[in-house]
């Protein structure tokens, strides 16, 4: 330490000096941060005077309003924030601008991540806020007075961040601190009026204390205006919240310019205290479907802005809401590694999903064309919950809407809980198709029993639909069941004649359904009577245990390994080309493969050999033609 006449010069410790180094060299990404912690700092101030003046009350000047100033000099290229807060004496400002940056700096660096992005929003968890200065200044300059000391009072701090710092004492009238950034070159865009407004606008507008900038009106030069609101909207009651107001504060989340669908304004006090205000929008966004799209959650704490795309307060499925959560117990700054591994976070997402949850499902009893609507814009995404949240299991099951072959409708409107009503009592599952298109569903050769006793088959199109049935194995105790998988136990649809014909059926041809499968091959895992069928000559279905047919190619489409599963066929007894065929037929091969074919497609399935299926067809019916001849 050097000392002068008038000020003294400190070195930075070891850990700080490398601190500064990583805010000036390293921490490009979101510089504008700096601008939301001075901001923080000044309003922790002015709530410390607040506090201390309920004991001291001279510390507080007659009808002040407490508050924050900012400003800039183009000219000069500085940025100034002030506040009247509780400022600090010379020991004060060594401790806080010293002790606090020590403390917090060894936990700091070892929780960077080398992601500049995130790393800059560490910047003041672990008490280093004010260095986020150095992100865009080359030199800092703060003065202060403590509220108890007199003019004579005042400290002035000055550093470049290379490595010391110069701290003397000055004469300073008025209490509170005044920060002043002397900018770089590089980072001269915040000397610009605009750019302050719209940082103060994104990250501080509902800091309760007015911060304030100098006037644009040339008429009123040398006044001050505030350029927050002030109020955080949602910290507000509820009857003092009119739907103009929602809905404009939708509107500057969101962008939309529609009124959202649902509005939900809640306040939980305890031993966890936060408010959460949510939307449900009317419409899906543009970017619904991008990999890459930001989630719709503000993060808050103690109405300052924390972060953006807070994804771990709402998961994936809910992408679509929009909305903030302000925390009264979180810290400042908190990482997004922090919001990841939290029990607070953990409850305030669990509390929110519910609320959500229960506001859907009021929709989908009380106003069913309205959940209607709503199903259409993003019933796809709710049912990536059923795969993705096991704990609302049930209760997005219900929310489930799909179609059936009980409409011609095309639109998804028929929910599990109608399906279960509607079941005779004698059904024992719950009966479902996948297809990747519902004309293909509908169409299915699988479905021809089912129509023919008329029972209800769930259609499922949405390549998600493979996910969902995967993870719901039963609704109300009744298993789902795939129409075109496994060996169907179809004692409910059969009488006890029928089933004994069908027994009947097999046995007269296993010596041709053994031969087909001989001559198919590898093609097939096996050759079966079918109970399926009642029009059809043939279908493809998949063994118990394996993946179906539709979910493999998703899974190709995607770019994924499918196991190689072999389908089984299925050949319909009653079938007039059926009776024609036995083991000894000349063209038995031909017409297998024919048959194997004509199954594939008819599932959507692509031929791996297009012009030898057309080839044998053309001799099929050449041979046919002419035998009739």
């Amino acid at each position: 330490m050097t000392q002068t006449a008038t000020a003294q010069t400190h070195s930075f410790q070891t850990e700080v000096k490398q601190l500064l180094q990583l805010m000036i060299h390293s921490l490009y990404s979101n510089k504008e941060v700096f601008l939301r912690e001075l901001i923080s700092n000044g309003s922790d101030a002015c709530d410390r005077l607040r506090f201390a003046a309920l004991t001291d009350a001279g510390l507080m000047e007659d009808g002040e309003t407490l508050g924050l100033k900012v400003s800039v000099d183009k000219n000069e290229k500085t940025v100034t924030i002030s506040d009247n807060g509780i400022g600090m004496t010379s020991d004060e400002v060594v401790e806080n601008i010293g002790t606090i940056a020590r403390s917090g700096t060894r936990q700091f660096m070892e929780a960077l991540s080398g992601d500049a992005a995130n790393d800059a929003n560490l910047i003041g968890q672990f008490g280093v806020g004010f260095y986020s200065a150095f992100l865009v200044a080359h030199r800092v300059e703060l003065t202060t007075r403590h509220a108890s000391a007199g003019a004579e009072g005042g400290v002035r701090w000055i550093s470049d961040g290379e490595g010391e710092y110069t701290i003397e004492s000055i004469t300073r009238e008025e209490r509170g601190t005044t920060i002043t950034l002397y900018l770089r070159d590089e980072d001269k865009e915040f000397a610009e009026d605009f750019r302050l407004r719209g940082i103060i606008s994104r990250y501080s507008d509902h800091i309760s204390l007015p911060i304030e900038m100098p006037s644009e009106d040339k008429e009123k030069k040398g006044d001050w205006e505030p350029v927050n609101n002030g109020s955080a909207l949602w910290s507000r009651p509820k009857n003092e919240v009119s739907e103009e107001d929602y809905h404009r504060f939708y509107q500057s989340l969101s962008y939309d310019t529609e009124t959202p669908l649902a509005t939900l304004h809640n306040r939980v006090e305890g031993n966890l205290e936060y408010t959460s205000l949510f939307f449900i929008p009317k419409k899906a966004p543009f970017d619904l479907w991008d990999r890459e799209q930001r989630h719709g959650i503000n993060l808050y704490v103690r109405r300052i802005f924390i972060m953006d795309d807070a994804k771990y307060l709402m998961p994936s499925y809910l992408r679509f809401v929009r909305g903030v959560v302000d925390a009264a117990d979180l810290p400042l700054n908190v990482s997004r590694e922090f919001l990841q591994n939290n029990k607070d976070i953990d409850r305030i997402r669990s509390a929110s999903v519910k609320k959500i949850l229960s506001e859907l499902s009021r929709l989908a009893e009380k106003e069913p064309d309205t959940y209607a609507a709503f199903w259409k814009e993003f019933g796809k995404v709710l049912k990536e919950g059923v795969v993705e949240d096991h704990d609302n299991r049930t209760v997005l099951a219900d929310l489930m809407r799909f179609n059936s072959t009980r409409s011609d409708d095309t639109d998804q409107t028929e929910s599990l809980a109608a399906y279960f009503k509607r079941m005779p009592m004698k059904q024992k599952a719950i009966y479902y198709i996948t297809a990747d298109s519902h004309n293909a569903a509908s169409t299915s050769p699988h479905l021809e029993i089912f129509r023919k006793n008329d029972v209800e088959v769930l259609l499922l199109s949405d390549p998600v639909d493979e996910w969902l049935v995967s993870s719901l194995n039963e609704y109300k105790d009744k298993p789902l069941k795939s129409v075109a998988k496994g060996a169907l136990d179809l004692e409910d649809l059969t009488s006890p004649e029928d089933k004994k014909a069908n027994e009947e059926k097999e046995k007269d041809l296993a010596g041709l359904t053994e031969k087909m499968q001989s001559l198919l091959g590898e093609r097939v895992k096996s050759v079966r009577v079918s109970q399926r069928l009642t029009d059809s000559p043939a279908c493809l279905v998949a063994d118990e245990t394996d993946l179906g047919g539709n979910l493999e190619r998703i899974l190709q489409a995607m770019g994924q390994d499918a196991p190689d599963a072999k389908p089984i066929m299925e050949i319909n007894p009653d079938h007039p080309l059926i009776r024609q065929l036995n083991p000894e037929h000349a063209q038995l091969e031909d017409w297998s493969r024919v048959l194997f074919d004509q199954a594939a497609l008819s599932e959507g399935a692509p031929l791996p050999e297009p012009a030898a299926y057309v080839q044998r067809v053309n001799d099929l019916l050449t041979k046919a033609a002419l035998t009739a001849h």
